[in-house]
């Protein structure tokens, strides 16, 4: 049997891109850091986001239904500490940046990467997380192009390469 210090020692060593997870509705405003999210189909264009079940906002993503995920470049790591911190109320995280919104009222971080406005269509739950299946009905794209990633337990940067 595998344990799970061991699994999560493993999968730190998985490089992943860094995402703030954000969400408004009925429920109100609210977001978290997360390195689980992944491509599932273009047709329809589907990402699956995994999120803990005891996290203080998962009632509110499944009551509100809608999500964006921001991916961070290497100018938001303070943001994505904050959105990773209990120190921080919904209120004090959103402050940190600026946002707007597209199809669904998700909050759009404004100089993100890439932003995906989605719609939450199917959840599953599997151990302590919930798995959310979400349809992407707009995608915002910046002009930056150096990545945050997170990488053996750290930060780290990837930018654009010129190919000769």
């Amino acid at each position: 049997m595998i344990e799970a210090t061991d699994f999560r020692n493993a999968m730190s060593l998985l490089s992943t891109a860094v995402n703030v997870i954000t969400t408004a509705g009925e429920a109100g405003m609210h977001g978290f850091t997360a390195s689980a999210v992944c491509s599932v189909t273009d047709t329809p264009p589907t990402l699956l986001v995994c999120m803990n079940q005891s996290s203080r906002s998962h009632a509110q993503f499944l009551e509100n239904k809608v999500l964006a995920v921001n991916v961070l470049s290497t100018q938001h790591e303070q943001l994505s500490n904050a959105f990773a911190s209990s120190k921080f109320n919904a209120e004090q995280r959103f402050e940190l940046a600026d946002w707007s919104t597209l199809e669904t009222g998700a909050p759009i971080l404004e100089d993100a990467l890439v932003s995906f406005d989605c719609e939450i269509v199917d959840i599953q739950q599997v151990g302590t997380h919930s798995v959310l299946m979400c349809h992407v009905v707009g995608i915002k794209q910046s002009q930056q192009q150096e990545s945050l990633v997170y990488f053996n337990r750290a930060y780290h940067q990837v930018g654009a390469v010129e190919i000769a």
